[in-house]
């Protein structure tokens, strides 16, 4: 099967300032080398999907650069290819006005491959993901559309797109960051997140951007999803089911994180840290590719946290919420609980 993917990288960050300053928030420095766009492209790589286009626009030079360097030596000792894809420049202004406006700029290029899939993720989350199981997922389903979901705590949904789904994963209702977080049947205190990770058969993203175009939506959460859903089918992945080879017993299950904030990058850098670390980024059977300078963990973090210490009244006043349990007993936290 012919997968294409494209990686959503040009985001801002602007909750991340200081550290977006100079860089865009997927090209920010994460740990031991790492970047926060690697994860995301691992775990693509790892799923032999090797054709893969990274949309940039926001301070885009040192995304194309680590990709230059980190990635395109990979890709020239294998099959496939990697390349960073900027607005098109006969565009107004030059931009990407939203995530579904920046797929549809380079619809041409989509076509010309001919796909089976398209897949549309998301380069700012740290997580392991087999993105062939939820390949096998969407086939099952027959689906036109699957998006990748979590079980988040119904008060933290609100910063999520959240999803109403039948049993068998069928969305009923696909809500943008909504005020009520609609809960999950039968479990009032969770709500299906939306992880910012798209599967779309190639025809029917063709139809749907075309129809986005008309009707001047831009973005995929806010604009296509909600209005898709009602009559295409479009299914939830539960990410919870996903089966990672080589995480070891201490480590959180179904581990994710969205680290757009100082505080929530700092809490995932600890939760990266020591000898029992919830998130192991050494992992043999699923390796976190990309690394090239090399900076202590410690170090690190405590950069992060500086910036957090010197940033807004509002920040400094975060709180790390207490940990929460998503579907199956699965873990999932916003930020790290520190320790006393």
């Amino acid at each position: 099967m012919k997968i294409v993917a494209l990686v959503l990288a040009g985001g801002e960050g602007t909750r991340l300032y200081p550290l977006t300053a100079e860089h865009a928030k997927p090209a920010l420095p994460f740990a031991n080398g790492y970047r926060i766009c690697d994860f995301v492209l691992s775990n693509l790589v790892n799923s032999s999907i090797s054709t893969i286009y990274v949309l940039a626009q926001y301070k885009p030079e040192s995304l194309m650069k680590h990709i230059q360097a980190a990635w395109s030596p990979w890709f020239d000792e294998s099959e496939g290819a990697i390349k960073v894809l900027l607005p098109r420049s006969n565009t107004l202004g030059g931009q990407f006005k939203g995530t579904a406006d920046a797929v549809y700029q380079h619809l041409e290029l989509l076509q010309a491959h001919s796909p089976d899939l398209v897949a549309v993720f998301a380069a700012d989350h740290i997580y392991r993901m087999d993105v062939r199981q939820m390949v096998d997922f969407h086939r099952s389903r027959n689906a036109e559309v699957t998006v990748s979901a979590l079980a988040v705590p119904a008060d933290k949904a609100r910063n999520f797109g959240v999803l109403t789904a039948a049993a068998d994963g069928r969305v009923r209702e696909f809500q943008e960051k909504p005020k009520q977080p609609q809960p999950i049947p039968g479990n009032p205190r969770l709500a299906y997140a939306s992880m910012g990770n798209y599967l779309f058969e190639p025809q029917v993203l063709e139809r749907v951007l075309q129809e986005a175009r008309k009707l001047g939506e831009v973005d995929f959460g806010r604009d296509v999803l909600p209005r898709v859903c009602q009559a295409s089918r479009v299914y939830a992945y539960d990410f919870a089911e996903n089966a990672v080879p080589g995480v070891q017993d201490y480590e959180e299950r179904a581990y994710w994180r969205d680290v757009g904030t100082l505080s929530a990058l700092a809490a995932a850098q600890q939760d990266a840290m020591g000898p029992r670390p919830r998130f192991n980024l050494w992992n043999s059977r699923w390796p976190i590719r990309g690394r090239i300078e090399q900076m202590s963990d410690a170090v690190m973090l405590e950069r992060t946290r500086a910036w957090l210490d010197e940033g807004s009244d509002e920040q400094r006043d975060v709180k790390a919420p207490a940990s929460w349990r998503g579907a199956r007993r699965d873990r999932h936290t916003d930020e790290r609980v520190p320790t006393s």
